[in-house]
């Protein structure tokens, strides 16, 4: 898996946990919407880390938290 999928992957496992849609989180992080889907849908190749802490303030979490999943194991990574 690339590492834009397990993000989003993630992203979704995390919303669905809060119980949180995609728009609440961007009221409770900042980040607009159209980021939100587009990192949701794997739109970019790349996710730059101050989105993805700026949507672990939204969640109330840190990053450590967010990448503490084995969406992130190095075996379940493309090189």
């Amino acid at each position: 898996m690339k590492l834009n999928e397990a993000i989003s992957k993630r992203l979704t496992e995390l919303l669905q946990e809060h119980g949180m849609t995609q728009y609440q989180l961007y009221i409770k992080s900042g980040v607009p919407k159209s980021t939100i889907g587009n990192v949701v849908n794997c739109s970019y190749d790349s996710v730059k880390l101050r989105i993805i802490h700026e949507l672990c303030q939204g969640f109330g979490i840190s990053i450590t938290e967010f990448f503490a999943s084995p969406l992130f194991y190095e075996d379940n990574l493309e090189p």
